[in-house]
């Protein structure tokens, strides 16, 4: 059995909580919060979870195995590094750290000490995305030419992230959990429009090899709620909705091919391919609920992480890169390859 203390019961923490209750072989021991009020709902609920507003009586519970942190992404690196120099094994919330020389720290020491080191990139155990992977490893999308993804909303203004470390990092996250492939450079621009605060709208181009190019459209100032991805391959298109209760994936067999002239090579002609679409059959298995199954057999090292520290270390690297071209009205920034 694997004890586990969670830190934090604020947005994300309740349903950390609740899968990781209902996972076989996993026991949670203790959540905290600086919140009496959040506490008392955990008691609420789970009578037999010790509750506290101190997170370090997680950290040096000798009992408890892992921790798992969901709190503020500021407060990231100092909890897991003291939860790792205590010898435990510990699952973040996303984004790992708010800067890549943090998760670099955390990674190295993770290492050292021979203890699993995973974030909660929720996307990546999705049944939609993970459909999405296998349509793409089978190769019937062909080459990817393209993903462009809108993922708005009005509100929750964050005081600590910009609306690009709060919401691009889901779709930076599926890119890299697609793709493995690192990016070129990455150009963004954005804007805050209240005052004394960090960017609500933001729009992120990254540049890979053989011509893939991805676009995010990020927004807290949205008067709807849109999670739509547009996925092109030469040989056929997927459209992604998530907000869609029935069909989230639709595959389309539409696209374009190209012939020269036999005249001039000069002269291209594009003909057009409309074929059907369908929507594939996704399982209901809530995506928490694989990530706490697969975060227990890692531990155990029965399988290696999805969602390792390495991959979490690409995200933030690249939010910080989009970041800093924002910075720079949109001049695209070279992205570091460093392994660390």
């Amino acid at each position: 059995m694997i004890n586990v203390g969670i830190i934090g019961y604020g947005y994300w923490g309740p349903n950390l909580v609740r899968n990781l209750n209902e996972t076989k072989g996993i026991s949670v021991c203790q959540v905290s919060d600086l919140e009496e009020k959040k506490l008392q709902l955990v008691r609420a609920r789970y009578p037999r979870i010790d509750i506290t507003t101190e997170s370090d009586e997680i950290i040096y519970n000798k009992s408890i195995d892992a921790v798992v942190i969901a709190t503020q992404v500021s407060t990231h690196y100092e909890l897991a590094l003291k939860s790792l120099n205590a010898g435990k094994h510990v699952l973040i919330e996303k984004p790992m750290a708010d800067s890549s020389k943090k998760c670099e720290e955390l990674i190295k020491l993770a290492n050292n000490k021979n203890l699993l080191l995973m974030v909660d990139h929720t996307f990546a155990y999705t049944s939609a995305v993970r459909k999405i992977k296998e349509i793409i490893t089978r190769g019937e999308l062909g080459r990817i030419l393209y993903y462009d993804s809108v993922r708005v909303n009005l509100g929750l203004f964050q005081h600590d992230v910009n609306v690009i470390w709060d919401l691009a990092v889901h779709d930076l996250s599926i890119l890299e959990y697609l793709f493995n492939k690192q990016p070129l450079s990455i150009s963004a621009t954005g804007i805050s429009h209240i005052r004394d605060q960090l960017e609500n709208v933001a729009y992120i181009t990254l540049f890979f090899e053989n011509s893939l190019i991805a676009h995010i459209h990020v927004n807290w100032m949205s008067p709807v709620k849109i999670r739509r991805t547009l996925l092109g391959g030469d040989k056929k298109m997927i459209v992604y909705d998530d907000l869609d209760p029935a069909e989230k994936v639709k595959i389309y067999d539409k696209g374009i091919h190209t012939f020269e002239n036999e005249e001039s090579i000069y002269n291209m002609k594009v003909g057009y391919r409309m074929g059907d679409m369908w929507a594939p059959n996704l399982d209901n298995t809530e995506a928490l609920f694989r990530l706490t199954n697969h975060f227990r057999d890692c531990i155990h090292g029965k399988d290696e992480p999805v969602t390792n520290s390495l991959s979490g270390l690409r995200v933030v690297r690249m939010m910080e890169a989009a970041t800093i071209s924002m910075g720079n009205n949109g001049k695209p920034e070279k992205f570091n390859t460093r392994i660390l």
